[in-house]
């Protein structure tokens, strides 16, 4: 029972938080209401980036939903010049042998001003069309919607959890033991990075095509709290 009552929490609080108007960002407040809402909309997001099929698909949404820009598009931002080989338990992985060209793409998929995850791709450009190699070369397209004709899908086989706004077992501690525990500030400091997915992207004929490690930033959380709960 407490574990459903918990539950109906998390969602009523993400579907309150989703409302936010495109604003300048009010701080979340450092206080028990302020971190249960922000532990609803980061398990939230990654509920959805682990059901979904795209994790681009499911951040611009994030970002419509949540009125983060005037245009809810997701760009991503190349990093010129980076380089990192795969290594051989990656190249197990994507189903390649060691002398086959594994390319690499390190990325921040940004919605406005806001970059909402860095991501680091290994793909295979053997197992694209040539049209997607070079908008990947090319272009600051997602890799996503570049392969989208593709019928990508995703199996993501690590789940790292960087930051929680409340300590484990929080719920059998009272209101007042929890904000003892953790010293308040006026605003709730969340780290640069909230959690991170390993993952593999298959194409809709089963084959790997990539695999990615996408690290979720606090920007995630970078809209008009404050107004959201008014609503």
């Amino acid at each position: 029972m407490r574990r459903m009552m918990r539950r109906g929490a998390f969602a009523g609080l993400a579907i309150l938080s989703a409302v936010a108007p495109a604003a300048a960002r009010a701080p979340w407040p450092d206080d028990l209401v302020g971190r249960l809402e922000a532990l609803a909309l980061v398990e939230t997001l990654n509920a959805e980036l682990l059901a979904g099929r795209s994790a681009t698909a499911v951040l611009e949404k994030w970002c419509a939903d949540h009125h983060m820009a005037a245009e809810p598009k997701i760009v991503a931002r190349v990093a010129p010049g980076a380089a990192a080989p795969p290594s051989a338990e990656q190249r197990e992985r994507l189903g390649v042998g060691a002398q086959e060209t594994v390319k690499y793409r390190r990325v921040s998929l940004a919605c406005g001003a806001r970059t909402l995850s860095e991501a680091d791709n290994w793909y295979v450009p053997s197992r694209l069309a040539p049209e997607m190699n070079r908008a990947l070369e090319t272009t600051d397209a997602p890799f996503g919607k570049v392969i989208a004709p593709l019928r990508p899908f995703r199996r993501t086989f690590s789940v790292e959890m960087r930051w929680s706004p409340l300590p484990a077992g929080w719920e059998g501690k009272t209101r007042e033991t929890l904000m003892r525990e953790r010293p308040k500030r006026e605003d709730l400091d969340a780290p640069h990075a909230l959690f991170e997915h390993r993952a593999i992207v298959h194409g809709g004929d089963g084959k790997p095509i990539s695999e990615v490690r996408e690290t979720y930033t606090n920007e995630i959380l970078d809209f008009d709290a404050a107004a959201a709960r008014e609503r």
